[in-house]
């Protein structure tokens, strides 16, 4: 047979803080900068290897 739990009574609900849109943007931007750098970066390398090991 089941057992019958009884339901957990549970603290109110609280509202969160207000994230703090600013920091938010500025991590988002540094993150975009250095993903465009690192693509960048990436295809400079592949086309100085694909020079170099040219026969």
């Amino acid at each position: 047979m089941a057992t019958k739990h009884r339901p957990e009574h549970h603290a109110p609900l609280q509202a969160e803080s207000a994230m703090d849109y600013a920091q938010h943007e500025a991590t988002y931007d540094r993150f975009l900068a250095g993903a465009k750098w690192g693509v960048i970066s990436l295809a400079a390398i592949l086309v100085i290897l694909y020079f170099l090991i040219q026969p």
